[in-house]
């Protein structure tokens, strides 16, 4: 009878985002589209607007790598999230990889890359003064420079820093991609390798640490483990890279420093696939982690995440499911 039971609770709930029981700090977890008009996405990002609105970018097409795929938008105002809406209609080449940033100035950069694949791709950016309901014309980058490669911008002194990498043909490499606040003048930090990993590391996200330092993770090229770097320079100079105690199949990572110091991070708890995806807390700028919440824990791709808080305190999750749908979810961070 109990295994009855529990059948029919898998049954009941299979049509919904969720079908395992969640951790009591997720408040809300659902997919941003049901019938999208593409086939295929990946790799979403969000910003809060200064209407409170949640902006949510991804890359979407047939299939990743492809000339149709294009950079889209859906927003969340309210409790309802608006249908897909193309951004960019440039079929020449495929787009990858949009960051969203909300400037002090309320004004939203949207960074996005455009090219036949990571190795021969540019910087782009677009930008919006009313809430994501328009957008500028797309601005190109001087070569070489990308800005944000996959992960949201650190605002540091009037100047961004944007985690950046590049994917060469033998060797990966992060740096910090260097600018205004307009976003016109560019410079780059030296790279931040492994030196006993040829391989490198690519994709970081920055934060701030206690005692002032920026501390980068990244993901590693078929290492099996996220790496880190400490600046002490505001980012012009990282410490070599090297292996955390936390897992990564080669896939993409986020972080969060909340308001009360807590460092929140997403990632695939895994040396070989992109499942279980989890949100690991250090309460110690990361020199410690505490697996706290898994997210999706059965068989498939659960990816590329992004992560960011609001004003009001809550953590905002959105993240790759399945390369077929985007899946979007709200923590309290007070419950954990």
């Amino acid at each position: 009878m109990k295994n009855y039971f529990k059948k029919l609770f898998y049954i009941l709930t299979a049509h919904t985002a969720m079908v395992y029981p969640m951790h009591k700090a997720v408040i809300k977890s659902e997919f941003i589209f049901k019938n999208p008009p593409f086939k295929s996405c990946h790799a979403s990002t969000i910003c809060e607007t200064s209407s409170n609105k949640i902006l949510c970018s991804y890359f979407a097409g047939s299939k990743e790598g492809k000339k149709d795929v294009s950079i889209w938008l859906s927003s969340l105002d309210s409790d309802s999230w608006s249908e897909p809406k193309k951004l960019i209609n440039f079929p020449k080449a495929a787009h990858w990889n949009p960051v969203l940033f909300t400037l002090p100035s309320n004004e939203i950069l949207l960074f996005y890359k455009a090219g036949r694949s990571p190795l021969s791709w540019s910087g782009f950016l677009k930008r919006s003064k009313d809430d994501g309901i328009s957008w500028s014309d797309s601005e190109i980058f001087p070569a070489g420079m990308y800005g944000p490669v996959k992960n949201k911008p650190l605002l540091l002194e009037n100047a961004l820093l944007c985690p950046s990498s590049q994917e060469a043909y033998e060797a990966w490499s992060c740096y910090v991609d260097f600018t205004d606040e307009n976003c016109k003048a560019w410079q780059k930090s030296s790279p931040v390798i492994d030196p006993k990993n040829s391989k490198g590391i690519i994709q970081p996200t920055l934060f701030v640490t206690n005692n002032g330092d920026i501390k980068m993770l990244a993901r590693s090229n078929e290492q099996g483990y996220i790496y880190e770097a400490i600046s002490t320079d505001k980012g012009k100079t990282f410490s070599d890279a090297t292996p955390t105690t936390l897992p990564n199949p080669n896939s993409a990572i986020d972080a969060v420093k909340l308001f009360d110091g807590r460092v929140f991070l997403i990632y695939n708890h895994s040396k070989k696939k992109r499942y279980p995806l989890n949100i690991a807390i250090s309460t110690d700028d990361g020199n410690t982690w505490k697996n706290s919440i898994t997210l999706e824990s059965k068989r498939g791709e659960y990816s590329y995440p992004a992560i960011i808080q609001t004003k009001d305190g809550l953590v905002h999750v959105t993240y790759t499911w399945k390369r077929k749908k985007i899946k979007y979810v709200v923590i309290d961070p007070k419950q954990i």
